[in-house]
């Protein structure tokens, strides 16, 4: 199994779930988190002043599949999280050793 972590731009994640969803993938973990990569942040106007934002709002996704299911997964949340432009977000893909479903005390390795 692996688990995969996609940043991506919160104005994306409604376009990705739907196609998650749309392809099986309904279970995954949805947490709001700050970053910068190349762009190293923006520069906005506030009241007249210039004002240096380091750090931009993305959102983390992650979810934990069969090994033969990330490729798929992959592509999917690239179709659908790309603008093209910097600030798209990246995607880890993880081992997982074992999962254990707290409800039915069912355990996967």
């Amino acid at each position: 199994m692996k688990m995969v972590q996609a940043i991506i731009r919160p104005e994306r994640l409604d376009p990705v779930k739907k196609a998650l969803e749309e392809n099986g993938f309904v279970a995954m973990s949805i947490i709001d988190v700050k970053g910068r990569g190349e762009q190293k942040g923006i520069t906005l106007e506030y009241r007249g002043k210039k004002v240096e934002v380091d750090t931009l709002p993305k959102v983390k996704l992650e979810l934990v599949v069969k090994d033969e299911d990330v490729t798929r997964l992959i592509s999917i949340i690239k179709a659908n999280a790309r603008t093209g432009k910097f600030g798209d977000g990246k995607i880890f893909v993880l081992p997982v050793e074992m999962m254990a479903r707290v409800r039915t005390d069912e355990v996967w390795k």
